[in-house]
């Protein structure tokens, strides 16, 4: 049974790795876009059967426990659902002739090896592999939002290059310094850099060493976050890119960064002398929350709108996670898994409705209720649910942020609640126009699949109403994981 459970941890990396190889010799637009699904799928059945298969043991380089099989998980889905709505949109793209035929090679290839990149950074029992297979990842987004080859596309991949790589740099000197913390108590090379290993001794570590590299860690990797004033890259990244990666790059790539940040939030609070990293992480994400809700208001185009919107939610998760304990723990995770599933949904329709409307500025989308009513109404589902109208799963997660934070931090909470005010409102007033009113001439016939779209709407939606006790169970356990 451990060698099932092995080979499902190897398939979860295997699949996209081949896969990216392959796609990059399969001629023809169809046959490898549903290749590309095909992958997708195989890789998160693969994923979640490691909830049922016994867990191998941890090794130098790889290892499974509760909070990152919740990651795996979620990541596979989405990208499952991300390539399944890429197969009808990218290939619209191409009739049109925005894209070439061996872009879309490249595209699909990039997409598998991006997801072995974040599958690997979620799997790794050692920090310089993570902080590897993260820099595999982000190099990956980047050649894709440049993927169109126009000014504004080229412009935002080499923001978002430069941006990641200053992120990245820090977190690599961050990396260094947890190593040289615990060379001293583990020994030189590999053991110094294990993650198991790190936890056993990091009670005797040096306290000082470790308070200077979680600085580093936390604005490197919260560059990547995309938590404020970190945050430039990320508008124009999912406002130039294809739009089946800004959904990856809000539902996934922003979850692996914040797995890093955990995992040496744990390294820090197993240190009793090391300085809490709590209030650190606490600030960063009222100060994004707050600012991305005011900057909502100024959004002219839809897919900026929403990568604001991202960094609103992060700044919520991130919020939760640095106020820590099993109430707020649980609350960051819900509301990590369903910001993943709503923004995800959001952007499969906001990708719809641009190839509909020839652009993505928000004063010419009006009227979908009128002109596309599936598509419209998805939207509304999914737009009301990230702004955390009830049933919706968002809504109890931020319910019980809120709860959390009111019994601990009353003051705080007053600027949480004012931030997800503004939010909501912001959102609202642009629905409204989206929905309703003249939908104007420009109205060309939907291309893109509205299955991902309301298959994460009604999960969503389902988590709201009545949350499986299967799921409470196991948030639970990783919310005490967290400490």
């Amino acid at each position: 049974m451990t060698n099932l459970s092995f080979d499902a941890l190897s398939a979860v990396l295997m699949i996209p790795a081949g896969g990216a190889a392959l796609l990059l010799l399969l001629p023809g637009y169809r046959l490898a876009a549903w290749a590309n699904v095909a992958l997708g799928l195989a890789t998160f059945l693969a994923a979640a059967s490691l909830f049922v298969v016994p867990r191998p043991a941890p090794g130098s380089y790889l290892h499974l426990d509760d909070l990152n099989i919740v990651f795996i998980v979620l990541n596979t889905f989405v990208g499952f659902t991300a390539a399944l709505f890429s197969a009808s949109y990218i290939g619209h793209e191409l009739q049109i002739g925005r894209l070439s035929p061996p872009n879309l090679r490249f595209y699909h290839a990039m997409y598998q090896l991006m997801m072995f990149g974040m599958n690997l950074a979620l799997v790794s029992n050692n920090i310089g592999l993570m902080w590897v297979a993260i820099e595999l990842a982000t190099l990956t987004t980047v050649l894709m939002v440049g993927l169109y080859r126009t000014h504004e596309a080229l412009e935002a991949a080499w923001k978002y290059f430069i941006l990641g790589s200053v992120g990245i740099a820090l977190a690599l000197f961050g990396t260094i310094l947890v190593y040289m913390a615990a060379q001293p108590v583990l020994g030189e090379g590999t053991p110094a850099m294990v993650w198991t290993n790190l936890m056993r001794g990091a009670a005797r570590f040096d306290p000082a060493t470790l308070n200077v590299a979680f600085v580093f860690l936390l604005v490197g990797y919260g560059t990547k976050v995309g938590l404020a004033p970190f945050h430039a890259w990320l508008p124009d990244a999912h406002a130039e890119g294809p739009t089946p990666i800004s959904a990856v790059l809000s539902g996934l790539l922003l979850n692996v960064a914040l797995y890093a940040v955990l995992r040496f939030k744990m390294l820090m609070a197993a240190n009793a002398e090391a300085v809490a990293p709590g209030p650190l992480m606490i600030g960063l994400g009222l100060l994004s929350l707050v600012f991305a809700a005011l900057m909502l208001y100024r959004r002219r185009d839809i897919k900026r709108l929403f990568a604001y919107s991202s960094i609103e939610h992060m700044g919520i998760i991130v919020f939760a996670f640095g106020m820590g304990g099993a109430l707020a723990n649980f609350a960051g995770l819900l509301h990590m898994v369903m910001h993943s599933l709503t923004k995800s949904a959001i952007f499969f329709a906001v990708g719809s409705v641009a190839q509909i409307k020839g652009g993505q500025s928000i004063a010419e989308i009006r009227g979908l209720t009128q002109s596309h009513p599936a598509l419209g109404w998805g939207l509304a589902l999914a737009v009301l649910s990230i702004a955390g109208m009830p049933p919706s799963g968002v809504f109890m997660s931020e319910f019980l942020v809120v709860t959390s934070s009111f019994a601990r931090m009353p003051l705080l909470t007053l600027v949480l609640v004012l931030g997800l005010l503004l939010a909501f409102g912001a959102l609202l007033l642009r629905l409204t126009g989206f929905l309703f009113g003249d939908p104007g001439e420009r109205n060309e016939p939907m291309h893109g699949s509205l299955v991902p779209l309301y298959l994460h709407i009604g999960l969503v939606i389902l988590v709201g109403l009545h949350m499986p006790q299967a799921m409470v169970t196991w948030f639970r356990s990783v919310a005490a994981l967290l400490g």
